[in-house]
């Protein structure tokens, strides 16, 4: 009788037509569920990931930090006995999503150093209009500096970057505000992570890198990131800051 009164209503077919391709297992509920089971399965191996990412970064940096600390000594001494300068060179830089922080190093260069790069403009090993500025014999950077800088010890009080999160160990080296202010579209997409103390263009050539090299390196590490490949890179750091290549 049920039968016969569904048939005889059209209506009410549709109706229970459309009640089976909501709740059915095959209909729209389901494929709902099945989307929402990828979709949380894949925020928690991306946070999951994300979790052990900042764990290393932290245990590393702070081990770093102890480890290094007689590094650390002698840097500032002999900085402080060449000029009598300050220790540190603090920049804004930009991390994440545009977000500036206070970008620190080991001073290597002469106190007006930034005056003075006005007047070599023009020489620049990266191109005149180059976003980025980089000379081979750069007449700024101090005995002291050339030593620290070859093997990237100017780089070491970033580590406390890492340690407070604006940095990780790994990820785009955090350009200058007035460099994002040059960049393209496409050029941003270097934003869209947590900046990092040595990446994948550091390790294969570092400056002799040219700018849309460096862009084209982050963005494949941006797209196929993973501890795994984080690993790698610190390993093959190693090697890169032994031999100084690209390093001025």
């Amino acid at each position: 009788m049920v039968e016969s009164r569904i048939k005889s209503d059209p209506h009410r077919l549709e109706l229970l037509e459309e009640l089976y391709d909501r709740y059915g297992a095959g209909g729209a509920a389901g494929r709902q569920w099945t989307y929402f089971r990828k979709k949380y399965s894949w925020i928690f191996v991306v946070g999951g990931t994300q979790f052990l990412k900042r764990m290393i970064d932290i245990v590393a940096a702070a081990v770093f930090l102890i480890l290094g600390s007689p590094i650390f000594l002698t840097t500032v001494l002999l900085i402080k006995l060449t000029d009598g300068g300050p220790i540190l060179y603090v920049t804004p830089r930009v991390g994440k999503w545009g977000r500036e922080f206070p970008f620190p190093k080991f001073r290597s260069m002469v106190v007006n150093a930034d005056k003075i790069k006005e007047q070599l403009l023009a020489q620049n090993d990266h191109g005149e209009e180059g976003v980025t500025f980089k000379m081979k014999k750069d007449p700024r950077v101090t005995w002291v500096g050339r030593w620290i800088r070859r093997f990237s010890i100017d780089e070491l009080p970033q580590l406390w970057c890492v340690l407070v999160g604006h940095m990780s160990l790994v990820g785009p080296r955090p350009p200058l505000p007035s460099e994002v202010a040059l960049y393209t579209l496409a050029e941003r997409r270097r934003l869209e992570v947590t900046p990092g103390i040595t990446c994948i263009w550091q390790v294969s050539g570092r400056g002799d890198i040219p700018f849309n090299e460096q862009v084209k390196l982050d963005v494949r590490y941006i797209e196929s990131q993973s501890i795994w490949m984080d690993i790698k890179i610190l390993l093959r750091t190693i090697p890169a800051v032994l031999t100084g290549r690209g390093a001025y």
